[in-house]
């Protein structure tokens, strides 16, 4: 903390907040004052797989209400094996998240 113990003690409290599990980032404010923002969730290191995904011009994102979520642990690379779970997404009518490692293809 730079011998600066007031964000040794911010630092200290996000640690303690989070705990073991939890993600702490440091960013440059906009004013001179320190804050901490604790945010539940997950966080991923990417974004849509394409911009043409995009329905909300205005803040640049994906809205996607009442969507089914496929979490898959590896990277999807024949989306034959997908089929059947696509097809019935369909017939719901309802969109579809998917979270995977990568998709390729």
């Amino acid at each position: 903390a730079n011998s600066d113990s007031s964000i040794g003690d911010r630092i200290a409290e996000a640690m303690e907040k989070v705990g073991k599990e939890g993600v702490i980032t440091v960013e440059d404010g906009k004013s001179l004052n320190d804050e901490l923002d604790i945010v539940e969730g997950m966080q991923f290191d990417r974004g849509y797989l394409s911009p043409y995904f995009i329905n909300n011009p205005d803040k640049q994102s994906v809205i996607l209400e009442n969507p089914f979520i496929l979490l898959f642990v590896k990277k999807i690379s024949n989306i034959r094996d997908l089929l059947p779970v696509l097809e019935q997404v369909a017939k719901a009518g309802r969109p579809l998240l998917i979270i995977a490692e990568d998709i390729e293809g």
